[in-house]
C-alpha cells in the first residue's frame, strides 16, 4: 500500500471508531434522557419545587426487571411521589407565611385584578337584585327589568373574563404564586391518574428483543452496569437533597425560635396567670400579632413537612441502595455465566485441537494410499472445523428463537449451495435402478466411451477406450463424471441385457474379381456365424419393445457395396455380443481372406484361338 492509501485507511478507521462510539453513547438515551451526574430537572424558580426526584424514580422504574426489582421500583416511585406532595404543601405554607414581594408590573396587575374583583362583586349583587325584582314584578314591568338583567349578566361574564386575563398576566409577571403551585399539583395529579403504559411499553422491547448466548449475556451485563450507575446517582441525589433539607430545617428552626422570642405575647403566654384579666390591646398591635401568629404557625407546619420530606428522602436513598444490591447480585451471576461460556469456548477449541492431532496420528498408521490418507485428512479436518464453528456459534449467539424459520432458511441456502451434490445423489439412485449401470459395464457418457471402474454416491469413473468401431482398447485415462448426467443428460449402456451391438466388416475387392460373388459369399459366412446371435437378439428386442405390436426388429446382417481406391469396398454390418466382438471379427476376417484366396469371383480363362 502507498502512503496515501495508508493515510486514508487510518483516517477511515478513526472515523469508524468515532461513529461506533457515538452510536454506543447515543444508544444509552433509550431509557433516560440525561446521563448520571447531571440534574434531571432544575427547581421551579418561583415555587422552589423540584420534580426531578420523582421523574428520576419514574425513569428508573422502567428499567426494573424481575419481581424483586419491580417491588423496589414501586416503593421508590411511591416515596418520591410522597416527597413531591410534601414539597407542594410546603411551598404553599411558605407562600402563606412569607408572601413574595411583587414587582412594579406585578403590583399594577394586582391592582387591576382587585378592581376587577370588586366590580365582579358589584355586578353579582346587581344580578341578584334584578333577578329578585323580575320574580316580583308585574307583567308590565317584567320586560324592562328582564332587559336590565340580561345587560347585568353580560357585564358579569365580561368581569369574569377580565379576572381570568388578569390572573394570567399576574402569573406571567411573577405574582400569584399560590395559584401557580396549585396548578402544578393539579398537573401532577392528572399525570398520576393516567394508565401506566409507558413502563410496560419500555420494558417489553428489552424482553422480546433479548438475545441469547454470550452476546446476550454481555449486553445484559452492560445494561445492568448502566442501571447500577443510575441507581448510585439516584441514591446520592436523594441523600444530598435530604442533607440540603436538613440545613434548611436548621435555619428555619433558628429563625422560628428567634421570631417567638421577639414576640412577647407569645413568649409570655405560657407564664401568664389564667385568672388575671387580659390587658386591652391596640388595634395595630392586634393585627401585627395575628400576622406574626399566622407566620409562626405556617413555619411550624413547614418544619413538620421538612421532617417528613427528609425521612422520605432517606428512605428513598435506602431503597435505591437495596435495588443496587439486587442489580449487583444479578450482574455478578451474569458475569459468572459469561466466564463459563468463555471457558466452554476455550475448552472446545482445545478439544478440537487434540482431536485433530489424534486423527492425524491415527490416519498415519493406516495402510492406505497416500492420496486416500490426504483425502481423509482433509475431510476430517473440515468436519472438525464445521463442528467447532457450530458449537462456538451456539455458545456465542445462542439457540435462535425462531428455530423452525432458521432451519428453513438454512435448508434453502444449503439446497442452493449444494445443488450439484443433491442432483448427483439423485442420479446415483437412478443409476442403481434397473436401467442403470454396474461396475464393468461398457457405457458412453457425454461422448466419452469406456468401462465403468468406479460407481460412487456422487461420481462415476470410466476407464476410457477407443471408438467401438475401432480397436476399443483402453487409452489409460480415467474420466470422472458427476452422477447428475443420469438426471440432466443421457448415457448409453452397451452392457445391458444381452449386451448386443452392431459391428462392421470391411473388405476391399480388387478390380480383377467379381465383388457381387465375394459379397454374397461373405454374407453367407457372416449369417452362418451370427445365426444364433440374431435369433437371440430378435427375441430379446421383441420382449423389450412390447408396445411395438405387429412390428419386428430385424438383426439380420446387411451388405453394401461402394467403390473405393483400388477396387470395390464390401461392408457387412452384423449383430454380436460385446464380449464376443473381437473374436467374431477375427474369424470373419479369416473367412474373407480364405474366400479371396480361393479365387471366388475370378473371371473364367478362355483358350487362345
Amino acid at each position: 500500500m502507498s502512503v496515501l492509501q495508508k493515510t486514508l485507511a487510518i483516517v477511515l478507521l478513526i472515523l469508524l471508531g468515532g461513529a461506533l462510539y457515538g452510536w454506543w453513547y447515543t444508544n444509552q438515551a433509550d431509557s433516560t434522557p440525561v446521563r448520571p451526574g447531571k440534574t434531571l430537572q432544575q427547581a421551579d424558580a418561583a415555587s422552589g419545587v423540584n420534580q426531578g426526584t420523582f421523574m428520576l424514580a419514574q425513569r428508573l422504574a422502567a428499567l426494573a426487571t424481575g419481581p424483586e426489582e419491580q417491588r423496589l421500583a414501586a416503593s421508590a416511585e411511591r416515596l418520591a411521589d410522597h416527597e413531591l406532595d410534601l414539597a407542594f404543601t410546603a411551598a404553599l405554607r411558605r407562600l402563606e407565611a412569607h408572601p413574595p414581594q411583587l414587582s412594579a408590573e406585578a403590583r399594577s396587575v394586582q391592582d387591576r385584578l382587585d378592581k376587577s374583583q370588586k366590580q365582579l362583586e358589584s355586578d353579582q349583587a346587581s344580578v341578584a337584585r334584578l333577578t329578585a325584582a323580575v320574580a316580583q314584578a308585574t307583567d308590565s314591568q317584567k320586560g324592562r327589568l328582564q332587559d336590565q338583567l340580561d345587560l347585568a349578566s353580560s357585564q358579569l361574564e365580561l368581569d369574569k373574563d377580565e379576572i381570568d386575563e388578569a390572573n394570567e398576566d399576574l402569573l406571567q409577571a411573577g405574582g400569584n404564586q399560590h395559584q401557580r403551585v396549585q396548578m402544578m399539583m393539579q398537573e401532577h395529579a392528572a399525570a398520576q391518574s393516567r394508565p401506566a403504559a409507558t413502563t410496560s411499553s419500555s420494558v417489553a422491547p428489552q424482553a422480546t428483543g433479548r438475545m441469547g448466548g454470550l452476546v446476550g449475556e454481555l449486553r445484559e451485563w452492560l445494561a445492568l452496569h448502566r442501571k447500577q450507575e443510575w441507581l448510585l446517582y439516584a441514591g446520592s441525589q436523594a441523600a444530598s437533597n435530604a442533607a440540603a433539607l436538613s440545613t434548611e430545617h436548621q435555619r428555619l428552626a433558628v429563625r422560628l425560635q428567634s421570631l417567638k422570642e421577639q414576640t412577647p405575647q407569645l413568649a409570655g403566654h405560657a407564664q401568664a396567670d389564667p385568672a388575671a384579666p387580659a390587658a386591652p390591646a391596640r388595634p395595630a398591635d392586634s393585627a401585627s400579632l395575628a400576622t406574626t401568629t399566622r407566620r409562626i404557625a405556617a413555619d411550624q407546619q413547614r418544619l413538620t413537612l421538612l421532617d417528613q420530606r427528609i425521612a422520605a428522602l432517606n428512605q428513598l436513598s435506602g431503597v435505591y441502595g437495596n435495588w443496587n444490591a439486587v442489580s449487583a447480585a444479578k450482574s455478578f451471576g451474569i458475569l459468572h455465566g459469561i466466564l463459563s461460556g468463555v471457558a466452554v469456548v476455550v475448552a472446545t477449541l482445545l478439544l478440537l485441537l487434540f482431536l485433530d492431532r489424534w486423527l492425524q496420528r491415527l490416519l498415519g498408521r493406516t495402510r492406505l494410499d497416500r492420496r486416500q490418507v490426504e483425502t481423509l485428512r482433509s475431510v476430517t479436518r473440515v468436519a472438525l472445523q464445521i463442528v467447532g464453528v457450530l458449537i462456538i456459534f451456539v455458545i456465542i449467539i445462542g439457540v435462535p428463537g425462531q428455530l423452525g424459520t432458521m432451519i428453513g432458511l438454512a435448508g434453502a441456502g444449503l439446497t442452493v449451495a449444494l445443488r450439484d451434490f443433491i442432483v448427483a445423489f439423485i442420479g446415483w439412485l437412478v443409476l442403481m435402478g434397473r436401467n442403470g449401470v454396474r461396475l464393468g459395464d461398457w457405457v458412453e457418457i457425454n461422448g466419452v466411451s469406456g468401462e465403468v471402474v468406479e460407481l460412487g454416491m456422487f461420481h462415476t469413473v470410466l476407464l476410457e477406450t477407443g471408438n467401438w468401431n475401432d480397436t476399443s482398447h483402453p487409452t489409460g485415462r480415467r474420466v470422472t463424471f458427476t452422477n447428475s448426467f443420469a438426471v440432466e443428460k443421457h448415457y448409453f449402456n452397451f452392457s445391458t441385457s444381452g449386451q448386443w451391438l452392431w459391428d462392421e466388416l470391411l473388405v476391399l475387392v480388387p478390380f480383377d474379381k467379381d465383388p457381387n460373388l465375394i459379397a454374397e459369399a461373405i454374407q453367407k459366412e457372416v449369417a452362418a456365424a451370427t445365426e444364433k446371435s440374431v435369433a437371440e437378439a430378435e427375441a430379446e428386442w421383441g420382449r423389450a419393445s412390447a408396445s411395438r405390436r405387429g412390428k419386428t426388429l430385424s438383426a439380420a446382417p446387411g451388405v453394401s457395396l461402394k467403390p473405393a481406391v483400388g477396387g470395390v469396398e464390401v461392408s457387412v454390418r452384423y449383430i454380436t455380443r460385446a464380449s464376443e466382438r473381437f473374436a467374431l471379427r477375427a474369424r470373419l476376417f479369416q473367412a474373407a481372406v480364405r474366400l479371396l484366396g480361393k479365387g471366388i469371383g475370378q473371371p473364367p480363362v478362355t483358350a487362345p484361338g
